[in-house]
């Protein structure tokens, strides 16, 4: 067992404390406060790293763990940790089959997010990327590291990507651009770009620009008008889709990802990949796309808790934005830096700020224990302000 990871039998323990939210009576989030959660804690497992008391909503992760047929053939793989030329379980071929492509249509890397850098770094050097703010900024940060730059555009009023404006963005700094990113569901506002929508754009730039659109969440997607984009690969279209295995699958800390394009895209991108990927997550990627049925109980699990969550800061007066992912923003109507450190002080951590979205809190849907005491601290720190605010 890792430093912070979980045993198998812990794993089991905890899935089946999550089920138990969908078949008994509803969470009470406000039945104990974040301290007295930590004490608890402490006193139950008083030899545990610090870190393990954190109440850890920051990072959109899976907070249940590698399900036991995963963390099995990982296990198994460590027999090739001294190798270099080691079986990698057909992990390439796994995913060809899992999305109906062909090998030379699967790109892997270290996380998803290696392969949004290498897109970056292979199309947009010196030129730029073209997409909305807020998004998933560290590819606007990328292309700006190879000399590139970005051109952004602003959420609509409901906080969706405005698919007119990039079409004419793109249109009309045509020459100038290396590729248009979009994210779908966005992050960190968990909305989602409709399958109608994808396809207004693809028909609507230059048939030879690059669409880099990244799913990272797509496995939370509830709404039936949302769709993957990987059949435009299979058209030929220049599109890029990018898949992580940090999410749903509860691999964040051990780097798999991945991207489905055409093979002429592939091989553009392939240089710029740093083959990095250990054998063990390898053998864990292809137990993890097999496993449906631990993927779906998470993901109930998961959208349950959010929805219990945001409906409970709705009966406090606080807006929540609709949410297709296991995350969602909650407007705080006051600036969000000082409150984040706030939660953290009560042992919760929360999401960075995303401007210009300066007075929205992004909160990742973690286990039953740790929506309950993010329920409290958001009670403790906020209702306070609102009274004082109001004037009550």
């Amino acid at each position: 067992m890792s430093k912070y990871g979980i045993s198998r039998r812990g794993f089991v323990a905890g899935m089946a404390s999550a089920a138990g939210v969908l078949t008994t009576r509803p969470l009470d989030l406000f039945a104990e406060s974040p301290e007295a959660a930590a004490r608890r804690l402490r006193e139950r497992r008083p030899a545990e790293d610090p870190y393990d008391l954190l109440a850890k909503l920051s990072f959109n992760e899976n907070p249940y763990g590698p399900p036991e047929s995963v963390l099995k053939a990982m296990t198994t793989a460590f027999k090739y940790a001294n190798r270099y030329g080691y079986p990698d379980g057909g992990i390439t071929e796994e995913i060809a089959k899992h999305h109906g492509v062909k090998t030379e249509n699967v790109l892997l890397a270290a996380g998803s997010g290696e392969i949004l850098d290498v897109v970056g770094t292979a199309f947009a050097s010196e030129k730029k990327v073209v997409g909305v703010e807020p998004s998933y900024g560290f590819v606007y940060s990328h292309v700006a590291s190879v000399k590139g730059g970005a051109i952004t555009l602003p959420l609509t009023s409901d906080y969706r990507q405005d698919i007119g404006a990039l079409i004419n963005t793109t249109k009309r700094h045509y020459r100038d651009v290396g590729f248009v990113y979009l994210c779908n569901p966005n992050n960190p506002t968990g909305r989602i770009v409709t399958k109608a929508e994808v396809k207004q754009l693809l028909d609507g730039i230059p048939e030879d620009m690059p669409v880099l659109i990244d799913e990272a969440y797509f496995h939370f997607v509830e709404d039936p008008s949302y769709g993957t984009a990987v059949p435009y690969v299979l058209e030929g279209r220049p599109v890029i889709v990018t898949r992580t295995f940090s999410k749903i699958a509860a691999l964040a800390g051990m780097r798999l990802g991945y991207a489905i394009a055409t093979p002429d895209l592939i091989a553009q991108m392939r240089p710029f990949v740093s083959d990095s990927i250990s054998a063990v997550v390898k053998w864990g990627g292809v137990a993890a796309l097999k496993d449906t049925a631990a993927q779906a109980h998470v993901k109930q699990v998961t959208l349950d808790l959010r929805k219990k969550a945001t409906a409970d800061l709705q009966s406090l007066g606080f807006s929540v934005i609709p949410s297709e992912t296991n995350f969602f923003m909650v407007d705080l109507k006051r600036p969000v830096k000082p409150v984040i450190a706030e939660f953290e002080k009560k042992g919760v951590l929360v999401g960075r700020p995303f401007p210009p979205m300066d007075q929205h809190l992004r909160v990742s849907v973690g286990n039953p224990d740790e929506m309950k005491r993010f329920a409290a601290a958001f009670r403790e720190i906020m209702l306070p302000a609102t009274k004082a605010a109001s004037g009550s």
